[in-house]
């Protein structure tokens, strides 16, 4: 659509961002409404349907910008604009709408056919969730190999008709399980179950707590909000136990259950871990969308082929797939006999060490990029293309250790009622860290052009005109602040499940 550099990683990431972001209406609706299973086989006909609006804009070059020589005349191209760039918008924002609620709602559904009491199945689930990673890693795979294939030699329309497919049986495949699935079923509104313990607890501020527990409310009414689980009352946040005190006012937005009350709780305890995460992840986004604008400039030839550089995606997803499988397979066992882990390690320590990698892929990324600017100025050969590979690998290694690990634990520590919220906030993370990542694109941009003649590190589609090497040592440096802001909430955080297994491995 001959974006410039800033536009198009700009859409890009809120495009990631928004699939994220949607992620949280369908975990609301599920947890809420409706079985998870139902969610899904209502959201993927909208996916379905965003695909097909692009590759009915793919097929028809009427519906393109006027064609022009990007690589030789990248200045005089004309970016898509006005019915067309609507027309590409629906059918971008129409995806994020079906897939967000697709990751919530699959991922929530798999971690339900566990019982987190029994030890053998409470092992099942942890690996479930390396597994789940591993499915969409072999989904991106075969993207990238068999997907991008087509885009170049058969065009952008069928490409996405054939992502619409995939996607329509995916969804049948799903429904074939529907015999075999354990279904949690939706209590009503967890934000709303929130919601009034907050309105109730500033109700009853002027209240002292009583000595007795027993004078908390514990019975549910038909006025007070279920939930399919009982939790004791915990330490801490003690302002919103007057939600639960019993002063006779017995309506729902004056007087909620304790385990209404540790609902609240528990979501106001992972709020720094969440506001941590999102600034850790800010920078992988960015990375990875400029990372193939890197390529685009790169020798891309391997012997007597050329390899398009969106599949040099392939690589980071390989790693994962088979680091994913190592790990669950040989370190997990090892790890939780040392240990007593259940994961072999804690969620958080999981998530540490892939911030950890970012910033050591971001400090790559920025030598690797510093190294291939000064020779193209230099007249020097253009640098082969698998210079990104180290990058790749270490980002690959990151969303093994930091996705899944996030996963597992806003999964594992939300209630019982709030199963697919808890993994749509990993989600609304990466779409909030998106946004971020944009936003950090304009802002940088605006404030290096005010300060280098007019000119910002990624203005235009001309990337040896930008400087993206220095972009890459300032995400470094973001990266490795977030870095130790997220290690001081993680060791603050306290677990509401045990993380060390419940009878230790012989």
């Amino acid at each position: 659509m001959h974006m410039g550099v800033k536009d198009a990683s700009t859409t890009s990431t809120n495009f990631f961002g928004a699939i994220c972001f949607f992620s949280f209406l369908g975990a609301f609706v599920s947890d809420s409404y409706i079985k998870r299973f139902y969610t899904i086989l209502i959201f993927a006909p909208i996916e379905i349907m965003g695909y097909m609006l692009l590759a009915f804009q793919a097929h028809f070059p009427s519906l393109h910008p006027p064609p022009c020589d990007v690589t030789n005349h990248p200045d005089e191209c004309t970016a898509v604009s006005g019915r067309n760039l609507s027309l590409l918008s629906l059918g971008l924002y129409l995806i994020p709408v079906g897939e967000g609620s697709l990751r919530a709602c699959a991922a929530a559904l798999g971690g339900d056919q566990f019982d987190g009491d029994d030890p053998a199945e409470l092992h099942g689930k942890i690996s479930f969730f390396n597994w789940f990673a591993f499915g969409i890693s072999l989904g991106g795979f075969v993207g990238l190999v068999f997907l991008v294939w087509v885009q170049d030699n058969e065009g952008w329309g069928l490409s996405f008709a054939l992502s619409a497919l995939m996607v329509l049986v995916g969804t049948v495949v799903v429904g074939i399980g529907l015999p075999f699935y354990r279904h949690q079923k939706p209590t009503g509104s967890p934000l709303t179950r929130i919601l009034q313990v907050f309105v109730a607890a500033f109700r009853k501020r002027k209240l002292s707590l009583p000595e007795n527990q027993m004078e908390m409310q514990h019975v549910v009414t038909e006025s007070t909000g279920t939930s399919v689980e009982f939790l004791e009352r915990t330490s801490g946040f003690k302002f919103l136990d007057k939600a639960a005190v019993d002063d006779g006012d017995t309506r729902g937005w004056s007087l909620c259950t304790v385990t209404q009350v540790e609902e609240a709780k528990i979501i106001l305890r992972m709020v720094p871990i969440f506001l941590s995460s999102v600034l850790g992840n800010v920078p992988i986004p960015l990375l990875l969308s400029l990372t193939v604008q890197q390529g685009g400039t790169m020798d891309t030839r391997l012997g007597g082929t050329s390899i398009p550089p969106a599949s040099l995606f392939i690589v980071p997803i390989v790693f994962q797939m088979l680091t994913l499988v190592a790990y669950d397979r040989l370190f997990v066992p090892w790890l939780r006999r040392a240990t007593g882990y259940a994961g072999g390690v804690t969620h958080l320590q999981r998530v540490g060490v892939g911030f950890v990698f970012s910033v050591m892929a971001l400090a790559v990324a920025a030598a690797v990029e510093g190294r291939r600017r000064s020779g193209a100025f230099a007249g020097a050969p253009t640098m082969s293309v698998f210079w990104l590979t180290p990058q790749f690998f270490l980002l690959g290694v990151m969303d093994v250790t930091s996705f899944v690990g996030l996963l597992e634990f806003f999964y594992s520590e939300a209630s019982a009622g709030m199963k697919s919220i808890g993994g749509a906030i990993v989600f609304c993370i990466l779409g909030v860290a998106s946004w971020l990542g944009s936003f950090l694109i304009q802002l940088v941009n605006r404030t290096t052009a005010r300060h280098g003649g007019g000119h910002g590190w990624l203005d235009g589609a001309n990337l040896n005109a930008s400087r993206l090497d220095l972009f890459y040592w300032l995400l470094a440096m973001f990266g490795l602040v977030s870095f130790f802001l997220y290690l001081l909430c993680a060791w603050r955080y306290t677990y509401r499940h045990d993380p060390r297994t419940q009878s230790r491995d012989p």
